[in-house]
């Protein structure tokens, strides 16, 4: 293997039998799907609709303001407001981008100053590109930055390359092409939907648990992170020192609630530094990627099954009125370091 970028994951089939004690949850059995969009809070949509509308492609499905039920699911005060564009890449809705600006209230970055191995705040939601280095040359010209130049690396038998494009407030899209074998199981262009979202975690095993054994998320991928270097220090696409490349390990661990390309979240630690914890700050209205929303066909039988499985929701509403969604079941889970995950039902 050339480089790692442990980011990209095939489906090895459905995680191993849990460890002995309560039943373990399946949210599979509960229709939870493939999340269908991420919920990113920003000071100003511009930059993001530049980088996704006239670069990408992408189209707004939906906009307005939050509702006040909504304001309040995010437990902001009923002074706070909030307005949002949806963004959608061409020919799917799902890997969608709601972009959300909330007012009249105090915010700060989550990931403030923070590097890759930081732990908490959702750290990139991962996309694919037919053609990566026009993308990444375009986007730098519109101002957004990255933390190395495009890599190129092998995984599982696919040659690949990678950028992480970071945007205002910190906010990362990690950006893959596949050169071989071809990719066929979404639409591309020059930025395709969202199908993964990265949190950079503690640690691995912990955070793996808390999304296999109390989610209920099946196991694409599980590794510790020994192979995952190659014998001669090369660049890493997450800032990482050249004479460290060889020691700080990248350990990471992708779960999804049934197989397939899409609807994945995946944690990673960055061995051998010490990160700082960010995770305090991974709430509304801060600014940066505050969760990814996952379907869910029965959520009150799921969300029973989350509490005996020890997982309460930090934030719940019943029938907000979510724009392009309709009345809208929410509720939001935090995971070990702090990041929000969102299962809701539209009525």
């Amino acid at each position: 293997m050339r480089r790692a970028a442990w980011l990209a994951c095939m489906f090895l089939g459905p995680a191993s039998p849990a460890l002995a004690g309560p039943e373990p949850v399946n949210a599979a059995a509960h229709g939870v799907g493939p999340w269908t969009e991420a919920v990113i809070s920003v000071s100003d949509v511009a930059p993001f609709a530049r980088l996704l509308g006239d670069i990408g492609g992408w189209r707004r499905t939906a906009s307005g303001r939050l509702d006040g039920a909504e304001i309040a699911y995010w437990r902001l005060p009923a002074s706070a407001t909030g307005r949002f564009e949806r963004w959608c890449a061409p020919g799917v809705d799902t890997g969608c981008l709601r972009l959300v600006v909330f007012g009249n209230v105090p915010q700060q970055p989550i990931r403030l100053a923070a590097r890759a191995w930081d732990p908490g705040g959702i750290y990139s939601i991962m996309m694919r590109s037919d053609d990566l280095p026009a993308l990444f040359d375009r986007a730098i010209k519109a101002g957004w930055w990255a933390e190395s130049p495009v890599i190129r690396f092998n995984f599982g038998g696919s040659d690949l390359r990678n950028v992480v494009l970071t945007g205002p407030h910190g906010i990362n899209f990690a950006v893959y092409q596949r050169l071989s074998p071809p990719f066929t199981a979404f639409p591309l262009g020059l930025i395709s939907q969202g199908f993964n979202s990265m949190r950079m975690v503690a640690s691995r095993p912990r955070a793996r648990d808390f999304y296999r054994q109390q989610l209920g998320f099946g196991l694409v991928f599980d590794g510790d992170g020994t192979n995952a270097i190659g014998s001669q220090p090369e660049p890493s696409n997450f800032g990482i020192p050249l004479n460290y490349t060889l020691k700080a390990l990248r350990a990471a661990a992708a779960l999804g609630p049934v197989p397939g390309e899409t609807g994945r979240v995946e944690v990673m630690q960055i061995t051998e530094f010490a990160g700082i914890p960010q995770g305090e700050r991974a709430r509304a209205p801060n600014l940066g990627i505050l969760s990814v929303r996952y379907p869910v066909r029965d959520l009150p039988a799921y969300r029973r099954a989350l509490a005996a499985a020890g997982v309460e929701p930090v934030q719940a509403g019943q029938a907000i009125a979510v724009t392009g969604a309709g009345r809208t079941d929410l509720i939001a889970v935090a995971d070990p370091d702090g990041n929000l995950t969102e299962f809701y039902h539209a009525r």
